[in-house]
């Protein structure tokens, strides 16, 4: 008959082997039943030591009642006396309960006197190593109070295709490192600058976006500086296409008098935009792809320059004035950087949607991110070569994500394109009709 220790063996292999099966199972519950409540004591109770080796406590100092010893009395007994003495504490952050996410949890920290937010984002990385999870990200909701945003395993290592939206000017392209759909929202967002290096993404990204607006009753214009290899197999879908920079030059003055002419319908109208005009009197909205940007900045000889001058100028209007007449940018480069000119700058002002992806050059990486949080440009730069699609993008709500695109490959798109080419508006009418019946 087997012995206690030999029971005792076999039950706790038993309940290790149920706890992994579990796990493998049904990941989700076995995170929420143990995983959690684990989680949560570990952190409170490793915090002090924690906050101690990410260099996130303080010195502080305090005065502390200290017994003194005093002189032997007559009666043999010593008196002692007490004082105020300072004393110097390690003080550490306040820290709420973990709360658990999707991937992971989330804390609450109340800051100590004279820390920022940069102090948190510096230690980071240091205390995703201390807790041994995948990430640590950053965000103060308000003055005192920093969030931790921990992810235990790579949300964007893999992910599956997520439905296309049935909003107009709305596509969803990807996943969020949150778990959330990522989407592109040119109503919310009008204009979008996206920077990339070869095969980091930026040229799928672009299909992805295309491939959802497809279906929608929208206008697709096509500025395609590589000569017409990347937007050709879809002009059955787009109703103007521009392969150089003569023919940019056109088809932008084209796009500004298409612009003036929906502004003076909307004056008259008394409308502040084309969305307070009747739907049978709304003129189609506008999409415009520009792959390859720089193209159109850089300058040979001076013969180019009024040409530059003229292409910048144009682009400018419409960033600054296409968003309340229907008229909507996507911007992509391998390269945006401030030799380029005045007019990239400019630009880049007007973009409020930013994504950059893997670069070769920071300068490309501080153009596309450098006004916001000094984080997601560190995070920027570790994207690596091996996940292309993986992207830090400028959300809607005023924060960075890790983000990545699904994959979509180019006969897809070449497919939808094909598919609803019915509903692509000619170029002759979008100039002779502004206003769509």
């Amino acid at each position: 008959m087997p012995d206690t220790f030999t029971l005792t063996l076999v039950a706790i292999s038993a309940a290790t082997g149920i706890l992994w099966a579990w796990r493998a199972l049904h990941p989700r519950s076995f995170w929420w039943i143990i995983g959690y409540p684990l989680t949560a004591l570990n952190v409170r109770l490793t915090w002090r030591r924690v906050a101690l080796g990410c260099g996130l406590t303080k010195k502080r100092h305090q005065w502390w009642f200290t017994t003194v010893p005093g002189a032997i009395a007559s009666t043999g007994i010593v008196k002692v006396k007490r004082r105020f003495q300072r004393v110097a504490v390690d003080t550490k952050p306040f820290i709420w309960l973990p709360l658990p996410t999707r991937y992971g949890w989330r804390v609450t920290l109340h800051t100590l006197e004279g820390q920022t937010p940069t102090n948190y984002s510096e230690a980071a990385e240091a205390l995703a190593r201390s807790w041994g999870v995948h990430a640590v990200r950053v965000s103060s909701p308000r003055p005192g109070r920093i969030v931790l945003h921990v992810t235990l395993t790579d949300p964007l290592a893999t992910i599956d295709q997520l439905p296309a939206s049935d909003d107009l000017l709305k596509v969803t392209v990807g996943c969020l490192e949150t778990g959330q759909p990522w989407t592109i929202d040119f109503r919310t967002v009008p204009h979008w600058l996206t920077a990339g290096a070869t095969q980091s993404g930026k040229s799928n990204l672009a299909n992805a976006v295309l491939a959802g607006l497809a279906p929608q009753p929208v206008a697709l214009i096509g500025f395609d500086l590589k000569g017409g290899v990347e937007f050709t197999p879809y002009a059955s879908r787009l109703s103007a296409l521009a392969t150089s920079r003569a023919e940019s030059t056109d088809l932008l003055t084209d796009l500004i008098a298409l612009m003036i002419a929906r502004m003076g319908r909307c004056r008259t109208a008394g409308a502040r935009n084309i969305w307070q005009l009747p739907p049978t009197e709304r003129p189609t909205p506008i999409v415009i792809f520009i792959d390859e940007i720089a193209e159109l900045y850089l300058m040979a000889d001076k013969s180019e320059k009024n040409e530059i001058a003229a292409t910048s100028t144009a682009l400018l209007r419409i960033a600054q004035l296409g968003r309340a007449f229907g008229l909507y940018l996507f911007c992509c480069g391998q390269r945006i950087g401030s030799d380029l000119g005045p007019g990239v700058t400019a630009l880049r002002a007007q973009c409020s949607g930013r994504i950059c992806h893997r670069v070769n050059d920071p300068e490309t990486a501080t153009m596309t991110l450098g006004d916001l949080d000094p984080a997601a440009l560190v995070s920027a730069r570790a994207i690596p070569a091996e996940q292309p699609g993986v992207a830090i993008v400028a959300g809607q709500d005023g924060h960075w994500y890790r983000a990545r695109s699904y994959l979509i490959d180019e006969h897809t798109v070449e497919q939808a394109a094909k598919q609803h080419a019915h509903l692509t508006p000619s170029w002759t009418d979008l100039t002779r009709h502004p206003i769509a019946a």
